[in-house]
């Protein structure tokens, strides 16, 4: 057996005097945050060495420290711990810890689960200095699980959600893989399926853009710190969150139905930040339509989902030329086809290909070779 952790995430509906006490851990661990790195990087301009400061030695000096959760608090100091670290020790793939905003709109702390201080009941759940708040449990939690820890968010349209870590003992066995699936990245479809019909993203942020430049034209125009522009804002961040939860069901409906109809699915590993820096005849940025369709929260989402069931996801090396052999004979084009081409017809056996569907039944096959 294996244990393994799995979070489930729901809408809170907090009373007027629990989103107040939100508000306040909200702050307060925001402002131990950018108070602790504060005074590691003085420290280290004046003395040169680095500074282990802890959330309790301010509590004197700011005593409503001591009204929110203490554990919101320690974990805002082991989130400093692990971005100073890694700016210390791998400077040149991390950078220097950034100061928290609070005009982001986005707010959230974490708590740990001790001695039952978390825990859910009907559509209650307990959390410490909170009490007992109202949920939204549309699924029920994993049986015999251990609540270890909970985040707490809030959306900047105003929503109140709450994400529950559980650990449980995993008792699937991987299995041996038979059915295959190659995906072929496709930039406004999201990817073309060697055995299945391709997934034709609807482009949502797309939809979207002109109701998003209306609302955010008249969000320009309203006086900073006025009530008109206030609604205004919420009102664009709304329009936000709702391409937001399209792009997610839409990704979440589509990984389910593959990975319950395969055993192994091959994807190639691709850098999407890279791809988006790309410039089609030097205006136009491919930026927007890879951020629109969501692919590494889809690889990710698939990646998981094949995991609870034993399952697999093979990723197959970037370079592989996926779109340069014939599936059929196996010729290879030595010659870098560019992009504008979408069919070809193999000059060995004659066989027509389209480009991308061509690309991932070869990327089916080498996966099938990988884990053999």
């Amino acid at each position: 057996m294996i244990i393994v952790n799995k979070a489930y995430r729901y809408r809170l509906y907090p009373t007027a005097e629990q989103k107040i006490m939100f508000a306040k851990t909200f702050g307060c661990a925001r402002f131990i945050y950018n108070k602790m790195l504060g005074d590691r990087l003085n420290h280290y301009k004046e003395a040169g060495k680095k500074l282990n400061n802890t959330p309790a030695r301010y509590k004197s000096e700011f005593p409503w420290l001591k009204e929110v959760d203490s554990l919101a608090l320690a974990n805002a100091q082991m989130n400093l711990n692990k971005s100073y670290n890694n700016f210390w020790n791998h400077c040149k793939n991390f950078g220097k810890p950034r100061f928290k905003s609070k005009k982001t709109g986005h707010c959230s702390y974490s708590t740990n689960n001790q001695k039952g201080s978390v825990r859910v009941e009907e559509n209650k759940v307990k959390l410490p200095k909170i009490g007992w708040v109202k949920l939204c449990l549309h699924r029920p939690l994993m049986e015999n699980g251990i609540i270890k820890t909970v985040t707490i968010s809030k959306t900047p349209s105003g929503k109140f959600y709450i994400s529950i870590l559980v650990e449980y003992e995993n008792q699937i066995l991987p299995i041996i893989p038979k059915r295959f699936l190659g995906l072929d990245f496709a930039m406004h479809g999201l990817y073309v399926a060697s055995d299945e019909d391709d997934a034709d993203y609807p482009n949502f942020l797309r939809r979207a853009e002109k109701r998003l430049a209306k609302a955010q034209r008249k969000l320009s125009k309203r006086r900073k710190g006025s009530h008109n522009r206030d609604k205004q804002r919420l009102r664009v961040a709304i329009l936000h969150e709702k391409t937001a939860n399209q792009r997610r069901d839409f990704l979440h409906k589509k990984a389910r139905c593959l990975v319950d109809h395969y055993d192994a699915i091959g994807i190639e590993d691709i850098s999407v930040k890279a791809m988006a820096k790309h410039k089609k005849g030097g205006k136009f940025s491919f930026g927007k339509s890879i951020a629109d369709n969501g692919w590494n929260k889809f690889v990710n989402i698939l990646e998981y989902k094949l995991a609870w069931q034993g399952k697999m996801l093979i990723k197959i090396y970037k370079w592989y030329p996926s779109s340069q052999l014939c599936h059929v004979c196996g010729y290879q084009n030595n010659k870098t086809k560019d992009l504008s081409v979408r069919e070809w017809n193999c000059p060995k056996c004659g066989s027509h290909h389209n480009r991308d569907k061509n690309a991932a039944i070869n990327i089916r096959e080498e996966a099938r070779r990988i884990s053999a």
